[in-house]
C-alpha cells in the first residue's frame, strides 16, 4: 500500500472544504456552501479503491479552491464498507440527515443497485465514480466510469485475434464478477471464441472467502485452455496474480479487467505481475495537458501513480463543477441534474468522452496495458487502443 504524504486539507475531508456551513432554503436551494456527498469504501476488501476515490475527488477541490461552480463546498464523506448491507444505512444518513444536494463514489456494483431507492425518492443525482451493474431508472443516474459489462467487451476481440485456442474465463461470485465477466464471455462468443470451461460458462469463485485459488488453477490447466481472461480487485487480485506465477498454468498468457492490476495491488504483486496484458479506460502515461496535469498534482501527495478509480472521482468533481456552475445562483438536487443532462464534452486525463444518452455512462476510449518495468518499478504501460465503447 502507497504511503500518503497528505496535506492538511485531506486529512480534513470529513470537514468542509472551506470550512463553511451548508444551509438552504424551504425549497431546497443552496444560501451558502454546497453538501456533496462521497461514499466510497473506506475499509474492507476494497479500501484501497475506496480511498483513491475519495482522494480524486479532493483533490480536485485542493486545485479549485474548495469550490464547484463557484459554490464553497462541504464534502461529507461515509464509508460503504463491503456493501449493501453498510452502503444502504451510510447514504440514507447523507440523503436524510446531512441532505447532500449530490452523491458520488461507490466502489462495488451491488451498493450502486442497493442505494438507488434511497436516491431515488430524494431525486438526488448519484455520480457514480466506478462500475455499475443494470439499473432501471437512470433519470438521476451518471457514472464517470463505465458500465460493468464494457471492460470485458472492449478487449474481448483483441484476445479471440490473438489467442490460439480455447480461453478459461474466472472471477468473484458477486454482481461485479458477474457483470464483468459476462460483458468478456458475450462480446468473446459474439466474437466467434470459445470458452475452455468444461461447461461452456465462466467459473465464479467464493467472495471474499477465497484466499486459495490453488485448486482453481488445476481446473484451468485440466480444461486444455491456450490462456485466462479473469476479474479481480483489492486483495483477492494480490492473492490470484501471485499465486498465478507460481502455479501449474503460470506460462499461460493472462488477460484480465485492468483493475486486477490497478494501484498499490501492483505493488504487492510485484514480479508476479509482469507481462500481464489488461483493459482499462485509463494510465497514467497517457500523453495530454489534463493527464499531466493529473498526474504532477497527485504525484506532489502520494507515492506513485493515480489510478482509474481517482481519475473517475476527479472527473465526478468536474462533472459537478460545470453541472453547478450552470445551475443558476441558488443550485438545487434537480437544476444539478437537469445540468449534467445538459453538458457536452468532458475534457479529462483519460481523454476527451462525453455521457451517453441512453446510458448516462461514458462513451470513452478504452486501452490495451502491459505491465512492464519502468525504470525500477513494474507499471501498467499502454501498447495499444482498443474499442471506443457507450451508446
Amino acid at each position: 500500500m502507497r504511503t500518503h504524504k497528505m496535506t492538511a486539507a485531506l486529512i480534513a475531508l470529513g470537514l468542509a472544504a472551506t470550512g463553511a456551513t451548508a444551509c438552504s432554503n424551504e425549497s431546497g436551494a443552496a444560501t451558502g456552501s454546497l453538501k456533496i456527498g462521497l461514499l466510497a469504501s473506506l475499509s474492507g476488501t476494497y479500501q484501497a479503491i475506496g480511498t483513491d476515490m475519495r482522494d480524486g475527488f479532493q483533490l480536485y477541490l485542493n486545485m479549485h479552491g474548495g469550490k464547484l461552480g463557484g459554490h464553497p463546498v462541504e464534502l461529507v464523506v461515509a464509508d460503504e464498507g463491503d456493501g449493501a448491507p453498510t452502503a444502504v444505512p451510510a447514504a440514507t444518513k447523507l440523503v436524510k440527515q446531512d441532505k447532500v444536494v449530490a452523491l458520488t463514489g461507490v466502489v462495488g456494483g451491488g451498493s450502486a443497485a442497493a442505494i438507488q431507492p434511497v436516491l431515488a425518492q430524494a431525486k438526488i443525482p448519484f455520480i457514480g465514480a466506478n462500475a455499475r451493474p443494470k439499473i432501471d431508472d437512470i433519470s438521476h443516474t451518471w457514472h464517470t466510469s463505465y458500465l460493468s459489462q464494457e471492460t470485458g467487451a472492449a478487449i474481448a476481440q483483441y484476445v479471440r485475434d490473438n489467442v490460439k485456442g480455447k480461453v478459461y474465463a474466472i472471477g468473484p461470485d458477486y454482481q461485479g464478477g458477474w457483470d464483468q465477466l459476462k460483458g468478456f464471455t458475450d462480446a468473446y462468443a459474439k466474437a466467434g471464441g470459445e470458452l475452455a470451461n468444461p461447461d461452456g460458462k465462466a467459473r465464479f469463485t467464493p467472495f471474499p472467502a477465497t484466499k486459495n485459488f490453488t485448486p482453481y488453477f488445476a481446473q484451468i490447466k485440466a480444461s486444455g485452455a491456450s490462456a485466462v481472461y479473469t476479474f479481480y480487485a483489492g486483495g483477492a487480485a494480490i492473492d490470484f496474480v501471485k499465486q498465478y506465477a507460481q502455479s501449474e498454468v503460470k506460462d499461460l498468457p493472462l488477460y484480465a479487467a485492468g483493475f486486477l492490476t490497478e494501484g498499490g495491488v501492483l505493488n504487492a504483486q510485484g514480479d508476479s505481475a509482469r507481462n500481464v496484458f489488461s483493459v482499462l479506460n485509463y494510465s497514467p502515461d497517457l500523453d495530454n495537458a489534463q493527464n499531466r496535469e493529473f498526474v504532477a498534482a497527485w504525484k506532489a501527495d502520494h507515492d506513485g501513480p493515480p489510478t482509474t478509480y481517482a481519475m473517475a472521482s476527479f472527473d465526478a468533481a468536474a462533472v459537478l463543477d460545470k453541472a453547478i456552475g450552470a445551475a443558476g445562483a441558488n443550485p438545487t438536487a434537480e437544476s444539478i441534474n437537469n445540468a449534467i443532462a445538459g453538458l457536452g464534452q468532458i475534457e479529462s486525463p483519460r481523454g476527451a468522452w462525453q455521457f451517453s444518452k441512453k446510458t448516462h455512462s461514458p462513451v470513452q476510449k478504452w486501452y490495451l496495458r502491459q505491465v512492464r518495468p519502468d525504470g525500477r518499478a513494474l507499471s501498467n504501460t499502454v501498447v495499444g487502443d482498443l474499442a471506443t465503447v457507450g451508446e
